[in-house]
């Protein structure tokens, strides 16, 4: 019997982990406070851990830590302190840095290589798996005949969507050079983003089609996951640790389906529509069917997705029996038929419409900022955030 592929989801705080695991992954992987590759995100702490692990442990999820940045010195006491205490908790762990590859094999802990060294081929897969990797995050410039033949070596873990940089596998160093912030220190604020005027020294300006010059748009593997499937790929990974639980919750439900099932074209498109109402820049097949081309580059500085999140107020609180929330309105307005999204740590993350709404046990239709109003909701918490969809 072929082996399961193995969804692995993002998870930058404990809101997001449960958007996860409520969606379907079958594993997760995150960083602590330091060495990862998204420093920006909220991360977990050491002590988070066993509480990770609870949250997982009834769903068999798998979980990898991530310790994928360049290491110095001064810093590896540091970064043992950590593989000792995490190795009870996690599954594996990501890295680069050969020091912390040779510290996973002295605490017997599994190892997964990340994107960052950039295994684009045969004989620096086998070097690894000699070394005692046990997977390897692919290179993100191979294409699937590429992909093919080393996942013959050893366990493959690919990216299928999210977030492209436009260096090799984002070993990046523009964001040092121009803001003293390394990207390989997981500090990149993305300059490659930015709206970009060419000019020569004379201060003659290049005219050019799309000034977003260094921008990807993000990878969407989903119109050809079949086949991705047949291609003996261990990991299908989805990037996204610095992005929102609604994020994870709409991406990882959209490829579970697909991963579980063979859709038809309909099924693809409805699923894409699904995937632009959250965070995305334009969609890519990156390198995995062809050479990107100049059509593989966003138009757009930030965000393209159909749908907005606004901020309305938290939930005071829950009646079970009655199952509605009490909310008080910070901003904003709510008025029957509106889409909302609720978000917790506990909660993950709800999405569902307002159908009834009632102030002092009288039925409204409209409330507005500052009001105290009852709503019938699924379940959910004290403190949860309660937010309105907008549609652009």
């Amino acid at each position: 019997m072929k082996p399961k592929i193995e969804l692995l989801a993002p998870a930058g705080d404990f809101k997001c982990l449960t958007a996860a695991i409520n969606a379907g992954c079958d594993a997760v992987y995150f960083g602590l406070q330091d060495f990862n590759m998204r420093a920006r995100a909220k991360n977990f702490k050491l002590t988070d851990l066993k509480k990770i692990k609870q949250l997982t442990k009834p769903k068999k999820i798998k979980l990898y830590l991530t310790l994928n940045t360049l290491a110095y010195d001064s810093e590896l006491k540091k970064i043992e302190n950590i593989i000792k205490k995490a190795k009870k908790y996690v599954n594996a762990i990501i890295c680069s840095d050969i020091s912390i590859m040779l510290l996973c094999k002295k605490y017997k802990i599994p190892f997964h290589i990340s994107t960052q060294c950039s295994v684009s081929n045969s004989k620096a897969a086998e070097f690894y798996k000699k070394l005692g990797a046990t997977r390897i995050v692919l290179a993100r410039e191979l294409n699937l005949k590429q992909i093919k033949k080393i996942s013959k070596i050893i366990p493959t873990e690919i990216f299928i969507h999210g977030a492209m940089c436009v260096s090799i596998s984002g070993r990046c160093l523009t964001s040092q050079f121009l803001f003293n912030e390394s990207a390989n220190r997981g500090k990149c604020i993305h300059p490659c983003r930015r709206f970009y005027y060419i000019k020569d020294k004379e201060g003659n300006e290049l005219k050019i089609e799309n000034n977003y010059v260094l921008s990807a748009k993000d990878l969407c593997a989903l119109p050809f996951i079949e086949k991705l499937k047949k291609a003996n790929i261990s990991s299908f990974k989805i990037e996204g640790r610095n992005k929102g639980p609604e994020y994870v919750d709409t991406v990882i439900r959209v490829y579970r389906k697909a991963i579980d099932n063979k859709l038809n074209k309909q099924q693809i498109k409805q699923a894409i529509k699904e995937l632009n109402k959250v965070y995305n820049r334009g969609f890519s097949s990156g390198f995995l069917i062809k050479t990107p081309t100049s059509d593989d580059f966003s138009n757009i500085e930030s965000n393209s997705s159909t749908q907005s999140k606004q901020f309305i107020g938290k939930i005071k609180h829950y009646y079970p029996k009655i199952n509605v929330g009490l909310l008080k309105l910070n901003t904003g307005t709510l008025k029957i038929g509106d889409e909302i999204i609720i978000i917790g740590k506990t909660t993950g993350i709800i999405k569902t419409k307002i159908k009834t709404m009632q102030i002092n046990h009288k039925e409204v239709d409209k409330v507005k900022k500052t009001d105290e109003v009852g709503i019938n909701l699924p379940l959910c918490r004290k403190n949860d955030e309660l937010y309105k969809v907008i549609k652009k």
